[in-house]
């Protein structure tokens, strides 16, 4: 399929498509959405019909378009979204060695299939782009469920880069007893290196596993030798270590991290958010007041 087929708004949503599998690719095949989206703004460049302001709603008709120009994709298998976080499939992967109008063939190909398969579920099939239209009907629930949960993980992710490492690291601390553990001790504001939280299955740590925290609370990934250093504090039977970082780490990190003969569980913003969320019901009171959560009830689709 060549490109002139392609209509504006399908050539488009293959621009798109191509950018978001070409940008994860590029950086270890997992990202925050947020993150997909500000490297495209940065490194793709648009032409002026794609970056008109829409009169309907002041968006950029790009943006406007992006979440839209995902569902094929995603359905085809090329990209995957949980929790806010984007991760590039091995189809997805292979995908990239054809061209973007291929690529976005491809996706719509696999989208019918799919939607054969599953006649009620999902976006509504709108036009591939395939044909000459230039219009494009940006989607109703899923999409605004999509864009709720993009905005309700980015207010929390803002909140908790907002607190000081001390806050944080208290942050943790509550999580842990919320997932059912003790922590007796907890670093005292001025202490740096080793650990910063002791956590115990009962009150006076008698039963394995004796959990050793360490926590950083800072932009940058965590190297490797930071986990070696938590590694080198798990000297007794029953020792358990957890790293939380709200900066990420490395991958060398993450790699020692998996083959290491001692258990380190590697906690970054993204799964302590999702480990938030999910045991927020049993946080006590005062610690739920450290950073409160509000459900929201939408309808994600209609009859």
């Amino acid at each position: 399929m060549t490109k002139q087929n392609l209509s504006d708004s399908g050539a488009l949503c293959a621009k798109l498509t191509h950018a978001t599998l070409r940008v994860l690719q590029k950086n270890g095949g997992e990202m925050r959405g947020k993150d997909v989206l500000e490297q495209i703004t940065a490194q793709v460049e648009f032409n002026e019909w794609e970056s008109n302001i829409l009169p309907q709603n002041g968006e950029i008709r790009w943006r406007n378009f992006y979440s839209r120009a995902l569902i094929e994709p995603t359905k085809a298998g090329f990209l995957i979204k949980r929790k806010g976080i984007w991760y590039l499939t091995p189809e997805g992967e292979e995908a990239l060695k054809s061209s973007p109008t291929e690529i976005w063939a491809m996706a719509n190909k696999k989208y019918k299939e799919w939607k054969t398969v599953n006649p009620t579920q999902g976006a509504e099939e709108l036009d591939s782009g395939l044909t000459d239209t230039s219009s494009f009907e940006v989607p109703n629930s899923e999409l605004s469920l999509e864009r709720f949960e993009q905005l309700a993980l980015e207010s929390i992710t803002d909140a908790i880069n907002a607190k000081t490492a001390y806050e944080f690291q208290d942050l943790a601390a509550a999580l842990l007893r919320a997932m059912g553990y003790f922590t007796p001790f907890v670093a005292p504001r001025g202490k740096d290196g080793g650990v910063d939280i002791m956590a115990y299955r009962d009150p006076l740590g008698t039963l394995a596993p004796r959990i050793k925290i360490q926590i950083k609370h800072r932009e940058s990934t965590t190297p490797v030798a930071d986990v070696r250093q938590l590694m080198g504090l798990l000297q007794k039977d029953g020792d358990v270590g957890i790293f939380f970082s709200t900066g990420g780490f490395t991958p060398d990190a993450k790699s020692t991290a998996r083959g290491s003969h001692v258990h380190v569980e590697l906690i970054d913003l993204d799964r302590f958010i999702i480990l938030w969320r999910q045991f927020y019901d049993k946080l006590k009171d005062d610690d739920k007041a450290m950073l409160p959560l509000t459900p929201v009830y939408f309808i994600a689709s209609l009859p």
